[in-house]
């Protein structure tokens, strides 16, 4: 698309100028010639002297120039001078520029379309703004997570070509080298998984089964880890509790809340998990005496790679809970999150006992 240039904008205004200016004098011309016809029952105006025509031509034309210019300084001040602001603003945001704002132009309870307009962009670039910030972040922890198990292997993959290491040592690098390659297939995988999850590339396989015999099987699975530190596990489980869903999907998400409640849970702490029903819905929630999370976290914590601890001294790529958000939207259900800082976290998981819109009335109760 070709840019206009300054002149032909310069033109087009004075074009726009002079016919502003014809078509106001027209139709005071036009005012006046009505005027004369009407009053001329009254009065001879054949009489009136030529000089005296000159002078109404004359006062028609500059009321036509006065009131075009006022009009045009009129356009240029509240619509003109606002909207080439607006243009550079929008050409710095095309040029990667995140941080401009435009002022509006009245005070709240005075505002117009262009106002509204001006805080519709500013909320647009703000937004632009935080997915910039986002994909830098992605690029920055997905090299991280990528670059410390490899940095882990390749040095381990040295030590164990070493002579003089001793079998326990070289059992002993071998286990981290097999422990840090895991960690990379685990990233490599959630990062397909919720690729795949992201772009509808990923059909539920749903099926009946009982949650309460999920969760049970899901956190046997760490009793060595909450034994290890020390912690009072509590299990407040129905007896039974049949829903419809994808299964293997399901245990994702009970595995990472899990996982992340005894992570972040100091050695002697206490971990619950808790298990209701309703008539429409499931009500789970995994609660801990961890560290907690400040508000500005809580905001955060269901981002891709997003992680508290920027420290990365934690274990995980902060995937979890991104990908356990995106299981729960497929099955329509939604997740939800309280923590107080330095007192402890509780995730509540709603989810619907039957899934509308992914199986056939006649599939859930055949």
């Amino acid at each position: 698309m070709r840019k206009v240039t300054k002149s032909e904008l310069n033109g087009k205004k004075v074009f726009s100028a002079l016919l502003s200016f014809v078509i106001t004098f027209l139709s005071f011309s036009v005012i006046t010639t009505a005027q004369f016809f009407i009053i001329g029952e009254y009065i001879d105006y054949t009489s009136i002297k030529k000089i005296h025509f000159l002078l109404i031509l004359f006062f028609w034309v500059l009321c036509s120039g006065i009131f075009t210019y006022l009009t045009l300084y009129q356009i240029k001040q509240k619509y003109e001078k606002p909207m080439r602001d607006f243009a550079k603003a929008t050409n710095q945001v095309a040029n990667g520029d995140f941080s401009v704002y435009v002022e509006p132009l009245h005070s709240p309870d005075k505002m117009d379309y262009l106002d509204n307009m001006f805080l519709d962009f500013n909320k647009m670039v703000e937004e632009l703004g935080s997915i910039e910030t986002l994909k830098t972040d992605f690029v920055s922890n997905v090299s991280h997570e990528i670059k410390t198990p490899i940095a882990v292997i390749q040095n381990y993959a040295e030590y164990l070509q070493k002579v003089s290491i001793s079998e326990e040592q070289r059992i002993e690098y071998a286990k981290a080298v097999e422990y840090a390659s895991k960690r990379l297939s685990n990233l490599i995988t959630n990062i397909l998984k919720l690729n795949k999850i992201e772009n509808q590339k990923i059909q539920l396989e749903v099926s009946q089964f009982d949650i309460c015999r999920q969760l049970s099987k899901c956190a046997i699975q760490f009793e060595e880890a909450w034994d290890k530190k020390n912690i009072e596990f509590e299990a407040d489980l129905e007896d039974r509790a049949m829903i419809y869903g994808d299964e293997s999907l399901m245990e994702l998400v009970w595995n990472n809340l899990l996982s992340n409640a005894i992570k972040f849970t100091e050695n002697e702490g206490k971990i619950t998990l808790k298990q209701t029903s309703t008539e429409d819905n499931i009500i789970v929630s995994v609660s801990d005496t961890g560290c907690g999370m400040s508000e500005d976290t809580l905001k955060h914590i269901f981002d891709k790679f997003y992680q508290g601890d920027t420290s990365h001294s934690m274990e995980g790529n902060g995937l979890g809970l991104a990908l356990t958000l995106r299981v729960l939207q497929l099955h329509e259900g939604r997740i939800d999150a309280e923590s107080i800082l330095g007192k402890g976290t509780t995730f509540m998981v709603t989810i619907p006992v039957h899934i509308v819109d992914n199986i056939e009335d006649e599939e859930i109760f055949s």
